[in-house]
Order: C-alpha cells, then structure tokens, then sequence
C-alpha cells in the first residue's frame, strides 16, 4: 500500500521491503530450526540461539528508521 502514496521510486520503499523479506527469510528459517528440534538434529548451543534471537530486532529497528526517517 505504501507505493501507492509515494510511488515505487522512493530508495526507502526498496529498502524497507528488503528488510521484511529478510525477516520472512528469517521466520522461514526459524521453521527449520524448530523442525530440527523436533527430530533431535540440533547442532548449536544455547548462546547461538541467544544471539540468533536478537537478529529480529535489528530488522524491526531497520524497518521503523527506514519508515519514519525516509533516508533516500
């Protein structure tokens, strides 16, 4: 709905979508990372995960500069 107001020429838009495929990427990923725990094929440790889990929150910081701030 966003390029429908600004247009898909704004550099911002562009970016902003990139991040929201990488948290579906990253969602997508976490399916496989659960699945792996169901069949007893986790490899990585507790402070992987620990780090892993705040890899969402740099996207969400990302989306809300991109979006309030329109940088390009």
């Amino acid at each position: 709905m966003l390029w429908l107001g600004y247009g898909i020429a704004g550099g911002w838009l562009h970016a902003k979508l990139a991040v929201v495929a990488a948290t579906v990427l990253y969602h997508l990923y976490c399916g496989k990372l659960l699945a792996d725990f169901k069949h007893e094929r986790n490899t990585r440790g507790h402070v992987w995960y620990r780090w892993f889990n705040e890899v969402p929150v740099i996207f969400l910081f990302a989306g809300v500069i991109l979006v309030v701030v329109k940088p390009f």
